[in-house]
């Protein structure tokens, strides 16, 4: 099948990657060439020059690029992937953005007898590269279920959530749960190391009772040793949070925590955090 993969970054780069693996055809267009053409140079595809070129033909065209005005551009705008994509393509897109766009943009598919499904992941760059990533999607199932076969390629989880735009919003539950959860760990490390535990033998023990989450494995020793030089990055998650705030404040939800913990991440920032891992947060609380 001939596949286009629009943005080849950290999470984008190893998923088209897999596709390449399974013995598709993909082309890739990414806005630094530089990066397209290493992508190209390790995996074997081929780089386009827009996302127009990139989509022509393509059965499947992904995406997984910034923010909302990043999607519509690589989508609907002149040199956009919409222009060239030819009737019941399906277009499946991977970055977290809001809602509205998502159905926005599904909108603007269907006038042109397209398909577009919003897929956002959970999983972060370890997942992409381990071809584990967790999908949720919104749009029409007989689009997803086209769909599905070749998502799995990087994925152990995919689910169809429903119409346009509930993929995003599932994704927004759950990096309303991850804050929560970092936050709750970074307490619960710090006071340990205030009262004079052993940091990763704590960890050891209660990761095996009811406190365990995949923060506790994959991130309590890191945190423990003031590393976070990696995975999620701090940025990327104040705007995934506020995407969610923004749709509480439409759909009544109430987030008093997740307003709470956004300010702790933006703290973070403050310290010139903002390009570490998300388990940074511990760096509030504790002095390295």
């Amino acid at each position: 099948m001939k596949i286009a993969f629009i943005g080849t970054g950290v999470m984008g780069g190893p998923m088209a990657g897999h596709l390449v693996k399974a013995g598709h055809t993909v082309i890739v267009y990414n806005r630094s060439k530089t990066k397209a053409r290493a992508w190209a140079a390790t995996h074997g595809g081929q780089v386009a020059e827009t996302p127009a070129a990139a989509a022509r033909d393509a059965a499947l065209v992904f995406s997984c690029v910034g923010n909302d005005n990043d999607l519509r551009e690589i989508t609907a705008g002149p040199d956009g992937a919409f222009q060239a994509m030819t009737a019941d393509a399906i277009f499946v897109d991977h970055t977290t953005t809001s809602a509205s766009v998502a159905e926005e943009l599904y909108a603007a598919a269907r006038a042109r007898s397209l398909h577009f499904l919003d897929a956002p992941v959970s999983g972060g760059q370890s997942g992409a590269e381990q071809g584990i990533l967790t999908v949720m999607v919104g749009g029409d199932a007989a689009a997803f279920a086209k769909a599905e076969p070749v998502i799995a390629h990087y994925a152990r989880a995919v689910t169809l959530m429903g119409p346009a735009g509930a993929g995003q919003k599932t994704k927004m539950v759950n990096q309303i749960c991850v804050a929560g959860v970092v936050q709750g760990l970074a307490e619960g490390l710090a006071f340990a190391l205030h009262a004079g535990l052993d940091g990763k033998r704590v960890v050891d023990v209660i990761s095996k009772g009811a406190a365990t989450s995949w923060q506790m494995e994959n991130r309590g020793k890191t945190m423990i040793d003031g590393k976070f030089d990696f995975g999620f990055a701090v940025d990327l998650m104040r705007k995934d949070l506020r995407i969610a705030m923004e749709a509480a404040r439409s759909n009544g939800a109430q987030l008093p925590g997740t307003e709470l913990i956004d300010q702790f991440y933006a703290g973070v920032q403050k310290q010139g955090g903002g390009k570490l891992d998300t388990s940074s947060l511990i760096k509030l609380l504790v002095q390295y």
